[in-house]
């Protein structure tokens, strides 16, 4: 991982996202990201203040105590958000995938560290600009009240993945969790691409790596699920179902 304070490049091309000369009237992740609240008109203004950035594997968007100056809406990639504990131990908090916006808290510093696991594409967005344009856009701003709200689902359904629950269904919760969200961007498949190593399973639901391998392994023996390169195909997407609602 790159040190804190050294930040990725910045490309001062508008909101490209490198798909088209159409900046973000053809952005295809408009469609499903808060930009959809905003009119044709209305995305002029947004790619005025847009910066394309763009992460290679390992490297870090921000760090977690850095003082937050941007929010960003990830269009291509996977991001690992991740925080630091006192202690020293490391616990995976979440993943950011396409279409997600980091920062919408506008807190004065980060509370985590974003990281890609991929090659990952984003639009930066400066911290005054965003908050002097969400202002003027009452439609902007109820979607990203609907996006926070969104995240406090996913942060509340965290909390109950760590709770009361079998290692065998935290593993089920989180394929099942993770296939809804792919879906919701339009990437439904029974196949599902894990760009996060099981060691990033194992810290984000709170087990051992041992304890992961071990369950996946199982799983893709009883024919539930099946390993495939970079993934996991749902075989039996039903039984996964029956498991994470135990």
């Amino acid at each position: 991982m790159l040190s804190p304070t050294e930040h990725p490049a910045a490309h001062d091309d508008g909101c490209h996202h490198g798909r088209s000369t159409g900046g973000c009237v053809d952005c295809k992740v408009r469609l499903i990201s808060v930009c959809a609240a905003l009119t044709i008109d209305e995305l002029d203004g947004l790619e005025a203040i847009s910066q394309v950035v763009e992460l290679a594997p390992r490297q870090a968007l921000f760090a977690q105590g850095e003082e937050a100056g941007a929010v960003y809406n990830i269009t291509e990639g996977t991001l690992r958000l991740f925080r630091l504990l006192p202690d020293g131990r490391r616990h995976v908090m979440g993943f950011a995938l396409i279409g997600d916006f980091l920062g919408l808290a506008l807190a004065e510093r980060f509370t985590v560290t974003a990281e890609a696991l991929s090659p990952v594409r984003l639009c930066r967005f400066e911290r005054g600009a965003f908050k002097a344009l969400v202002a003027e856009r009452p439609s902007l701003l109820e979607r990203l009240h609907e996006r926070a709200g969104y995240e406090l689902r996913l942060a509340q359904d965290q909390m109950t993945l760590l709770s009361r629950r079998t290692a065998e269904e935290k593993v089920a919760i989180f394929l099942i969790g993770l296939r809804e969200r792919y879906a919701r961007v339009g990437q439904a498949s029974v196949t599902l691409e894990l760009p996060m190593g099981r060691q990033d399973i194992a810290d984000h639901l709170g087990l051992t790596i041992e304890t992961v391998s071990r369950i996946i392994t199982r799983l893709d023996r009883e024919r539930t699920i099946l390993v495939v390169p970079g993934g996991v195909r749902l075989i039996d997407p039903a039984r996964l179902d029956r498991l994470a609602a135990s």
